[in-house]
């Protein structure tokens, strides 16, 4: 059996928004890209004012969160892969925010 592997060419970012239910991303080869922020649960959790608060990293490879202490790839973004923090991480993530669930 043959598996064909491709390379994915990940274009950089030059803009980032979130809005209530997804992050937004325009690229440099002209698309937008949409991912929903459940698959992020720290922008899910985030203030709005937190959400804003991001710049993009790495020239256009990735998008910094100073506030939450997130890093999210375009690549991850571009091959629809979700956030993989461990749900402890997140747990202490949350407590030292002051949530409980």
């Amino acid at each position: 059996m043959t598996t064909l592997a491709t390379d994915v060419i990940v274009p950089a970012a030059i803009s980032a928004t979130v809005q209530d239910d997804s992050l937004i991303v325009d690229l440099d080869d002209g698309r937008s890209i949409r991912a929903p922020i459940t698959w992020y649960p720290r922008l899910l959790h985030a203030t709005l004012p937190e959400r804003q608060k991001l710049r993009l990293i790495a020239r256009g490879q990735g998008i910094h969160w100073p506030d939450l202490d997130e890093d999210i790839s375009i690549e991850s973004i571009v091959r629809g892969k979700p956030s993989t923090e461990s749900a402890a991480s997140l747990k202490r993530w949350l407590a030292a925010r002051g949530v409980t669930n």
